[in-house]
């Protein structure tokens, strides 16, 4: 199923009511829904599954956090979550996650991090250890896809 957000535009008689009595301007609220796929999910292609590629900016650097874009996210991750594990995500909180490094194919390495909703509706994987170990640097490649097989980031360098 596919997450998407419902807007709440138009307030009910009692919400428009309640606005009045404590005389607060109404405020248009969303909530994270699944809706049902037009489209069916992308099918991972195991030759080149990287369905996330990007280039590492100079602020994803510093902070050790690769910035995942709002629809990437919707796209190729949260399809695979339960809605429960997305709304934690869109709520605020950060969901601990593991991400495999399969960039030396013969020697993949496992992380612990965390997911997080930035405030620009962005979302970050934040990865300090993986940065340090990779030497990731300014405008290095990398490739990233969420794995449904094994409910885990799978990220690769770029060369």
């Amino acid at each position: 199923m596919k997450k998407t957000f419902f807007y709440n535009f138009i307030p009910s008689k009692a919400e428009e009511e309640a606005c009045k009595a404590s005389n607060t301007p109404w405020v248009v609220t969303r909530q994270l829904i699944e809706i049902r796929d037009i489209y069916p999910p992308p099918v991972l292609d195991l030759k080149n599954p990287w369905q996330i590629k990007k280039i590492v900016t100079y602020d994803e650097a510093v902070v050790g956090k690769l910035v995942l874009p709002f629809i990437d996210v919707f796209e190729y991750i949260f399809r695979y979550w339960t809605l429960d594990m997305a709304n934690l995500v869109v709520s605020g909180h950060k969901v601990n996650v593991s991400l495999w490094d399969v960039t030396e194919e013969n020697n993949p390495k496992k992380y612990d991090n965390y997911f997080e909703m930035l405030p620009n509706d962005d979302y970050a994987l934040v990865c300090l250890d993986l940065y340090k170990d990779r030497g990731l640097s300014v405008d290095d490649e990398i490739g990233l896809y969420w794995d449904p097989r094994s409910s885990t980031f799978v990220f690769k360098e770029i060369f």
